[in-house]
């Protein structure tokens, strides 16, 4: 299943500057997976140590908040968009 992933300014050192790239996976850890493959480094600015979507790191598969879904477990039907959101803090 081939999906696309957009990419936040932030993440883009790791994906020679793409902002859109694809990626392969028919759950959303298995796109993290293709991700880390072709783009070394980001998955662990998506993922905590213990498997986690990391707590300031959104990302919705087509325009679902994955942790109102199955979190890493969402599925990815083929042609999705995917899109990874810094959380921003401030006050």
């Amino acid at each position: 299943m081939s999906v696309s992933v957009r990419i936040p300014t932030i993440l883009r050192a790791y994906t020679h500057e793409e902002s859109q790239v694809s990626a392969e996976g028919e759950t959303l850890t298995e796109v993290i997976e293709s991700l880390e493959g072709q783009f070394p480094g980001i998955k662990a600015r998506v993922v905590d140590e213990n498997g986690k979507l990391r707590r300031f790191v959104n990302i919705y598969v087509a325009e679902e908040d994955v942790r109102f879904a199955q979190g890493l477990d969402t599925k990815t039907p083929d042609g999705t968009q995917i899109s990874i959101i810094p959380a921003v803090a401030g006050g």
